[in-house]
């Protein structure tokens, strides 16, 4: 399905069954999920009807943590400007580290931990606890100063400042961010 129609079909249904709020109390619709290698849950094991994009992706798990928009504004936010391919123009993203978001849902994030992180339309890209603390990724949900919305890079982006890390400034800038999946929904830990 190319990503534009699955975009707009999401859109159309309101994305209710994916976004639905876990049992924690939080009060806003669930916009990313932390499953595998966790030590606790937030949210109820996977269910084929309400997480329909996980199913249609073969996703599957016992246990997930679950964070609303308020969860990940909650935590420190960092803020980088790397110059992104998509314009070749520096632009600055703000949201917690990668490293937080893994501890806030109880994961001792080690050098060989595997961190998968998948987007919307499927994309997955693994990077490992040391490329994720080295690189310093961010759960980005804001770019140039507004939230990102889906249907752009939003409304989150797991992505690092490439023009710091000297072995991918080298690379062209088109390079530089295969393991940045935009529309981040979902993180597998192994």
């Amino acid at each position: 399905m190319e990503k534009r129609t699955f975009l707009a079909a999401l859109a159309a249904t309101g994305m209710a069954p994916a976004l639905a709020a876990p049992r924690n109390g939080q009060r806003g619709p669930t916009l990313l999920t932390v499953t595998g290698a966790i030590p606790k849950a937030n949210r109820a094991r996977f269910d084929p009807v309400a997480d329909q994009m996980m199913f249609k992706q073969k996703l599957s798990f016992d246990k997930a943590w679950a964070f609303d928009y308020g969860a990940l504004a909650a935590l420190p936010a960092l803020t980088i400007r790397p110059t992104l391919e998509y314009d070749g123009k520096v632009h600055t993203l703000s949201g917690p580290l990668l490293a937080d978001v893994l501890n806030a849902a109880g994961v001792a994030l080690v050098d060989g931990t595997r961190i998968t992180l998948r987007a919307v339309d499927g994309y997955a890209a693994s990077v490992t606890g040391a490329q994720a603390r080295k690189q310093r990724f961010i759960v980005a949900t804001h770019m140039d100063g507004a939230p990102m919305a889906l249907g752009g890079l939003g409304p989150l982006w797991a992505v690092y400042d490439a023009d710091r890390v000297p072995d991918m400034a080298a690379k062209p800038v088109a390079e530089r961010f295969g393991s940045c999946p935009w529309a981040l929904y979902h993180i597998d830990i192994s």
